[in-house]
């Protein structure tokens, strides 16, 4: 009887044993795979990492800065301002401030000018030659407006482009037909001057 619970016990410490094992092995697969998955991370996170050094963007930023453009289509204008009118014998005395911000001089920019009367009725007309201008300056153009005093001036309309040359610098001047898609008017007095 007392071998036999010897044998007991010894089966017993036998199986306990083989349970620890496998629990180890068991426990072990998994920590094995948890370095394997968590090495493979850190490996992922580097080459996220390296390849985001490379392109210049941050890790997980996928959009790229964007890239500076000239505003040259934004400079291609020639500004024209009403700066003001002043009274002279049998006249009123027109001031006009031009900017051309174009790359281009111009020869000749000949503009069909309205003055219409308080009352909204057509005055007088004129021919203004604003010419020359050469690229990228600032002029002043002064002219009268003969028969007329600057108190009877309602509203100022720039009705059309005349005549517009460019100086093509080694030949006689070529003729541009989209110069009045390239002026912007504008007034600093109470008179309008509209297009």
């Amino acid at each position: 009887m007392q071998r036999f619970r010897i044998l007991l016990c010894i089966g017993a410490l036998s199986f306990a044993g083989m349970a620890w094992a496998q629990t180890d092995n068991g426990q072990a697969t998994a920590d094995g795979a948890s370095t394997a998955q968590a090495s493979n991370a850190a490996a992922s996170t580097a080459g996220d990492a390296s390849e985001s050094a490379a392109s210049g963007t941050a890790p997980g930023n996928t959009s790229s800065a964007p890239s500076s453009k000239s505003a040259t289509a934004s400079s291609q204008a020639v500004d024209v301002e009403l700066n003001k009118l002043t009274s002279v014998p049998n006249a009123c005395r027109a001031y006009l401030v031009t900017q051309n911000l174009t790359d281009r001089a111009f020869d000749s920019f000949k503009l069909d000018v309205v003055m219409f009367d308080n009352n909204g009725i057509v005055a007088k007309r004129l021919a203004v030659q604003l010419g020359p201008m050469p690229a990228g300056k600032t002029s002043l153009k002064v002219f009268d407006i003969p028969g007329l005093a600057c108190k009877q001036i309602g509203q100022l309309l720039l009705n059309d482009v005349l005549q517009c040359t460019v100086n093509t610098g080694n030949g006689p001047p070529k003729e541009r037909h989209d110069c009045l898609s390239l002026i912007s008017v504008s007034q600093r007095g109470r008179v309008p001057f509209i297009e």
